[in-house]
């Protein structure tokens, strides 16, 4: 479809600028320039070309430039066209192009653009304390991050998924005190809690201990001081229970599908930026203000003045960020580096990005930020142990329930095998899709109960969709269609072209959802080509096709929906279903 999309593409340059020639103008229209579009109807035909740019250069309105281009575009060739208002609307040749996608469809390398081929990309997300679990806003970050990852490597990128952990700071402490005072020598162990849910009882068992106590901040306050100067005692409870953090979050990752290149802790980068500051203020980028603090000025690329140093010299966020930065190229040279944060965020990094320019790193400039959005739960449909923020274990083990619940009562236990195994993958089908299938920047209400509808916009839909056509591979042997021999031009039908030109567009989705950072679109893509499928299947018999070789044509097709199907779900993070 690529190669069609392109062929006619040069043929419409080609047409435009002779028509420049002819009428003594100026200008050179390139390829590229031509945009090529789909039409919203099928009847419209298959591809559409709108003159609207080409206006000003060619001094005529954009229907007049359409019939133009129709009536010199020559011996029709690979389909047919027309003119419709400012549009050359293109029917291609459907024996032509059936043949072209289905060969496509065999080459390994089909639904890998190359968009990105050569270019290094690190990924910065998660950014989680180890004073408490992972929780709902951490799941769309995670799946956000692990996604993106997943389609710019589709992309050609070699990727770098960091993590940085927030080890460090007052609320870290506030775990340890109240451990410290309470805990009695308890392990996650002997109280049979998962290990990053025990640490983040404890942080809640301190904000109850200080309505008690009032010196229960300054206490946590005194831990902090004695951590930074390196008191054994708290050292070692600090990594005690830092490490049952730890443990716990990558189990949960682990649950997920998320996975990391490299781990990097506050508590080893933070003052890291510290030097970088002092060799600023040496340059005469960074002034030192009266009471020995040291500042930047941005009032000049119109954000506002920052402090990087304290008077006391103690670092801030943005001293540990550009820190970390320099010392993350210096560990992986990267092109560039994109960090997953939530929106709230946006200023700090324009800060930070412009900070890291000024102190002369030329890959500065190719630093995003890619924000997201808000997401709750609806009100009173699921309460964390905490009562304000929603764990993330919590919330699948809920969706899990859920999940397990459908199967037994559409009686399909012995159907799908593991029924909790298969519970489980629905569970994240339907919550990473739910959190995917919006634009990032959207703050979004997660409602567990519709995410997992198995009709309509969903996650378990496209797993259905995939375990549907998997059965139907399944019952092919012995069938006609093994007997017969697969030829494109028959899948020449309404619901068949349909169907196929889905497909083919699946490689220009994924570069697009790569260059605007944004798996929506695939999630999407995936959506539109479920129906489309449906829509086949209802109006297409493929097993008991007329002829043979017709049930073998159709059958080719159903593998391809399905190699495009389960190759989509691995980039948007769905597990895939042979079984529902």
């Amino acid at each position: 479809m690529y190669d069609f999309k392109e062929l006619w593409k040069n043929r419409i340059a080609g047409t435009l600028n002779k028509l420049l020639r002819e009428a003594g103008l100026e200008g050179d229209i390139s390829p590229s320039a031509v945009i090529a579009e789909i039409p919203p109807k099928p009847e419209l035909g298959d591809l559409g070309f709108p003159m609207f740019g080409f206006a000003k250069l060619l001094r005529k309105a954009p229907p007049q430039i359409a019939q133009a281009v129709a009536d010199n575009l020559g011996e029709p060739g690979s389909g047919t066209f027309a003119a419709e208002g400012p549009y050359v609307n293109v029917r291609l040749n459907r024996a032509e192009a059936a043949a072209s996608i289905m060969e496509e469809l065999q080459d390994p390398a089909f639904g890998r653009p190359g968009t990105l081929a050569g270019s290094r990309i690190m990924v910065e997300f998660s950014s989680p304390n180890t004073n408490k679990p992972l929780h709902l806003g951490h799941l769309r970050n995670d799946v956000l991050g692990e996604s993106i990852s997943r389609i710019l490597a589709a992309c050609g990128a070699e990727v770098r998924k960091v993590c940085i952990i927030n080890d460090r700071g007052v609320h870290i402490c506030k775990s340890m005190l109240a451990y410290r005072e309470y805990g009695e020598g308890k392990t996650p162990e002997s109280e049979g809690i998962k290990s990053d849910h025990f640490v983040g009882d404890w942080y809640v068992k301190f904000h109850a201990m200080s309505k008690e106590n009032p010196a229960a901040e300054e206490q946590a306050q005194e831990m902090l001081r004695q951590w930074e100067q390196g008191d054994g005692e708290t050292v070692a409870l600090w990594e005690k229970m830092r490490e049952w953090t730890v443990k716990g979050m990558k189990e949960t990752y682990e649950r997920t599908g998320v996975s990391f290149d490299q781990y990097y802790y506050e508590s080893r980068t933070y003052l890291s930026g510290r030097e970088e500051v002092l060799k600023g203020l040496d340059r005469g980028i960074f002034y030192r203000e009266e009471d020995g603090s040291i500042w930047v000025d941005l009032t000049a690329e119109k954000l506002d003045k920052k402090v990087l140093l304290r008077k006391d010299g103690t670092s801030l966020y943005i001293t540990q960020d550009f820190g970390t930065a320099i010392h993350r190229h210096r560990d992986w040279p990267f092109d560039r580096l994109i960090y997953v944060v939530g929106s709230e965020q946006q200023y700090h990094f324009q800060v930070l990005f412009t900070i890291l320019k000024k102190l002369g790193f030329d890959w500065a400039k190719n630093l995003s930020h890619l924000s997201y959005g808000m997401v709750n739960l609806p009100e009173g449909k699921m309460k964390s142990r905490e009562g304000t923020v929603v764990d993330a274990d919590d919330l699948l083990d809920s969706l899990k329930a859920l999940a397990l619940q459908e199967i037994r009562d559409k009686d399909r236990e012995a159907a799908v095998g593991d029924s909790g195994e298969t519970a489980e993958k629905i569970a994240l089908g339907a919550l990473h899709y739910y959190l995917l299938q919006v634009s990032p920047l959207k703050d979004m209400l997660f409602d567990p109960q519709e995410s997992l509808a198995f009709n309509g916009n969903t996650g378990p839909y496209l797993q259905y969709m995939g375990a549907r056509i998997s059965s139907l591979l399944r019952k092919d042997e012995g069938s006609a269609a093994a007997r017969g021999t697969v030829i494109p031009d028959l899948l020449a039908g309404d619901a068949e072209w349909e169907l196929l030109k889905t497909l083919a567009a699946y490689p220009e989705f994924i570069a697009a959802a790569a260059a605007r950072m944004d798996p929506s679109l695939l999630a999407a893509y995936l959506y539109e080509l479920s129906k489309t499928f449906s829509r086949f299947y209802h109006d297409c018999p493929i097993l008991n096709a007329e002829t043979a070789d017709l049930a073998a044509a159709r059958l080719a097709l159903c593998r391809g929906v399905l190699r495009v199907l389960r190759d989509a779900l691995s980039l948007i993070c769905i597990p895939f279903l042979v079984s529902m």
